[in-house]
């Protein structure tokens, strides 16, 4: 994979997160909200354990999700903040840099060695994976999720290629 395409996945992240938390603002309080906002930390948290390996630093995390559940506007904030990160950190990195394999613990002691492309497309993947989850929580109670579909996201990024 190239950085090029690194940078439409990650730009397509970043806007299919916001894009949910649009929606989660509508979801009323209770057993539902809960579990949404845990789906979505969980993503955040395995997003911050891999910002650490690809820079080679220790975190803090016991485990893939907290203990305290952040409030919905305090997730959002975190999830913006390290979404942007990453971007800039894949602007950074030229294609051979993806190749390099880091080695690291994961969260239950075990190590680990993946390259950066590896652990990037982790980060991807996992990402709409529970997304995924999230948005059948929204059907549950009768509210539409967002399509966070790349081609949509790719034709909003760059409207010229409906032309």
């Amino acid at each position: 994979m190239t950085c090029a395409m690194m940078k439409s996945l990650f730009g397509h992240k970043a806007w299919a997160n916001a894009e949910l938390f649009d929606v989660l603002e509508t979801l009323p309080a209770g057993p539902d909200q809960h579990t949404a906002i845990r789906t979505m930390n969980h993503i955040y948290v395995v997003d911050r354990i891999f910002q650490a390996h690809l820079l080679g630093q220790p975190h803090d995390y016991q485990g893939t999700n907290t203990t305290a559940t952040p409030t919905l506007s305090e997730l959002r904030r975190a999830v913006t903040a390290t979404d942007a990160w990453f971007q800039e950190y894949i602007a950074s990195l030229d294609d051979g840099a993806l190749a390099e394999r880091l080695r690291f613990k994961f969260t239950d002691g075990d190590a680990g060695t993946m390259s950066r492309e590896e652990m990037l497309m982790h980060v991807i993947t996992h990402g709409g994976y529970h997304r995924g989850n999230v948005g059948q929580i929204l059907k549950n109670v009768s509210i539409a999720p967002p399509r966070d579909l790349l081609t949509k996201f790719l034709h909003i990024a760059d409207p010229d290629r409906r032309g």
